[in-house]
């Protein structure tokens, strides 16, 4: 165990097979059990529970309760050894879970500058981008792709194998089993209903393209109609931005179907009209 650098209070057990990072503070009563590399500056606040093989960058902060590298909620699971990698400075609020990868599995990964919220949940095997909230209570099921700049919002719930795009909106209390393209925002149960427009302004993106993405979506999603032959005719135009080319590949990559446009089109409401 290299701790020379380290703080560990003394009502925390830190087991042989851990390494710490200059400046890493362990809180009391945490619980290091595997093998575990934590980088630089991470803080354990307290009541913090990281097990098996699990790697944790630099600058992190992991709140009271959460617990990090526990085994996959898996029946097949026999204890076989599967990981999980974080990278920088994440936020792991009170009682987040992140489980490490499943039976069948490999490792559950996590990029940079994510937020997870309180009572939030990482399945097994998920792969989650960088710069991603995923709010209060929300559970993203094993297999689960959260694209870059995404947001899940309160209490959402995610089927295993969904993918979520870069920059979608998952609005409060939604549910998905479908994947949810990027730029776009969902409710109720895999229903989409415009183009995430703060974010995408957030994101630096120019109003050329924003307003290519909303005459995309229209396209796409403003009738009900065969999908393919909408992507067809949006192709045909030769007008696509690289956002809208984005959003394409991804439709065309779905194993599992996109999720559906209103019902109504005049209940297409994205988040700035």
């Amino acid at each position: 165990m290299s701790e020379a650098t380290a703080r560990i209070h003394p009502t925390s057990v830190v087991g042989p097979g851990v390494e710490l990072g200059a400046g890493v503070e362990v809180g009391p009563l945490c619980l290091l059990d595997g093998k575990i590399r934590i980088g630089k500056r991470t803080r354990l606040i307290g009541h913090v529970t990281i097990l098996g093989i699990t790697e944790i960058g630099a600058d992190n902060v992991l709140h009271p309760g959460a617990v990090i590298g526990d085994e996959p909620q898996d029946l097949t699971y026999t204890g076989v050894a599967r990981s999980v990698k974080i990278g920088d400075r994440n936020v792991f609020r009170e009682y987040t879970t992140v489980h490490r990868g499943s039976e069948h599995g490999d490792v559950t990964v996590m990029g940079d500058d994510n937020f997870m919220m309180q009572n939030a949940h990482v399945a097994h095997d998920c792969r989650i981008g960088n710069s991603t909230i995923i709010a209060g209570g929300a559970l993203l099921a094993g297999w689960v792709e959260l694209g870059d700049r995404a947001l899940v919002s309160g209490n959402c719930v995610v089927h295993q194998y969904t993918r979520i795009g870069r920059l979608a909106m998952m609005r409060g209390l939604s549910r998905t089993s479908r994947d949810v393209p990027p730029f776009c925002i969902m409710d109720g149960t895999h229903t989409l209903r415009g183009i995430n427009v703060v974010g995408v302004k957030r994101a630096g993106i120019p109003s050329k393209s924003i307003h290519a993405l909303r005459h995309a979506f229209t396209t796409l999603f403003g009738t009900h109609q065969n999908l393919k032959l909408a992507i067809e005719r949006l192709e045909k135009s030769g007008d696509a931005t690289a956002e809208v080319s984005e959003m394409i590949d991804f439709i065309k990559a779905s194993k599992r179907g996109v999720a559906f446009g209103p019902h109504d089109r005049q209940s297409s409401d994205d988040s700035e009209s």
